[in-house]
């Protein structure tokens, strides 16, 4: 859509919204919902209630039939199962490395020697 489209299309849109807005403040059932919610937080702030307290007080048994929420778990949060540690054995040098993920130096490098498929190749898991 070209710059001047564009610009046509929101200022139309303004225009829709400036219309129904005068619509709505002009609106008997508004007026008195808004006048309602200003009374109803100058009391709540008078007595030093918040919705929650306002909605213990009206419905004790909401909070009860809600489903429990889920606890958090501890550390970072989420629950992501444990890497299971991977033994390698270069079968040219013999040398062995233990490890969880793939950032390894000793393991960089022998991919870099001798491919990723063929190192993968030489792995196994341990317990």
């Amino acid at each position: 859509m070209s710059l001047i489209n564009e610009y046509r299309a929101t200022e139309e849109a303004i225009k829709e919204l400036q219309e129904r807005l005068k619509n709505l403040s002009q609106d008997d059932k508004l007026q008195k919902e808004l006048e309602f919610e200003g009374k109803l937080r100058a009391l709540m702030g008078e007595y030093s209630k918040s919705l929650r307290d306002i909605v213990a007080l009206l419905d004790p048994d909401a909070r009860q039939s809600k489903a429990p929420r889920a606890s958090k778990a501890t550390g970072t949060g989420t629950t992501k199962r444990a890497r299971k540690v991977k033994q390698y054995k270069n079968p040219n040098t013999g040398e062995v490395i233990e490890t969880k993920g793939g950032n390894h130096k000793t393991l960089k490098e022998w991919k870099a020697k001798w491919g990723s498929d063929v190192v993968e190749g030489w792995s196994s898991f341990l317990g």
